[in-house]
């Protein structure tokens, strides 16, 4: 429900930056959940990994608006959008794990 209402906030004109919002956010959530939950049990850690953050992240949609982007002469925006949602989701995943340790 989180990704829906993010999604219906923002225009899709130029890239999806909501999907890089969303997969960036659930980087970072993700990295400090590895380091600040690592006092839960495995079946709630797994729960808010997978579960939460994965119903809350869109790869699936990332992937369809990748394709639609070159099948529609647009090349560059696909690209653009590729690196955009994989260096800010590697960032956004370190600075959350590295921020996770340090309250830790």
């Amino acid at each position: 429900m989180a990704r829906y209402a993010l999604g219906t906030t923002v225009s899709h004109d130029t890239l999806p930056w909501v999907t890089v919002a969303i997969n960036v956010a659930g980087s970072f959530l993700l990295g400090l959940l590895t380091t600040v939950g690592a006092g839960l049990a495995p079946e709630v850690r797994t729960a808010l990994g997978v579960g939460l953050l994965g119903g809350f992240t869109t790869f699936s949609t990332f992937s369809v608006d990748v394709l639609k982007q070159i099948e529609a002469g647009e090349g560059g925006k696909a690209l653009l959008y590729v690196l955009a949602s994989v260096i800010l989701g590697i960032a956004a995943a370190a600075v959350g794990y590295y921020a996770g340790r340090a309250v830790a």
